[in-house]
């Protein structure tokens, strides 16, 4: 990639991360171009769609996700392993107002760029709850599609409280609801 076209691809990385972070993920992509100082035909030709954009965003964390969703596969305690990992989802989810949408609607089209991250960190989650399950800490009646549907729940909930505090409570009165 010449050094002209990195710097404009970086630049709307960076914006796309601030604007998305103060406005949501249906943020309008022209305010992101013009805080990129670029033009909205040069956002289209380096991410044609937003998903495509949210996706280079999303991916790292996605990934992360479900890199310590193996991690936590080898911990003492499943109970713990998938309370820590729900944690990290919801946590992760609130980031961008709007991610959760954006993530079941991907989750369930092959064609999004999301997709492939979306069952990947789903699929962690679900190891994890099985795992749970089979140690009798978590509800048996829930598998892995129900968990993420759960986790963007409890992402879309959490992030309706007004304080840090109850930010933190409602999240602890969630995660209580899946495990024994």
């Amino acid at each position: 990639m010449r050094a002209d076209a990195r710097k404009n691809h970086d630049a709307l990385l960076e914006a796309a991360a601030a604007v998305f972070a103060d406005q949501g993920a249906d943020a309008s992509l022209r305010v992101i171009a013009r805080r990129a100082d670029v033009g909205l035909a040069t956002l289209l030709r380096n991410f044609p769609t937003r998903d495509a954009l949210l996706e280079v965003l999303l991916r790292n964390g996605f990934t992360e996700l479900a890199t310590q969703g193996q991690a936590l596969m080898t911990a003492a305690d499943p109970r713990a392993a998938l309370l820590i990992w729900l944690r990290q989802f919801v946590e992760s989810a609130d980031v961008y107002g709007g991610v959760v949408e954006v993530m079941a609607a991907a989750i369930e089209n092959p064609d999004s760029a999301l997709h492939a991250a979306c069952v990947e960190m789903r699929a962690s989650g679900a190891h994890l709850l099985a795992r749970a399950q089979q140690a009798g800490v978590a509800r048996s009646d829930l598998d892995g599609a129900d968990l993420f549907l759960l986790a963007a729940g409890f992402a879309w909930t959490r992030g309706q409280a007004s304080s840090p505090a109850r930010r933190e409570h409602i999240l602890d009165v969630q995660l209580a609801s899946l495990v024994t």
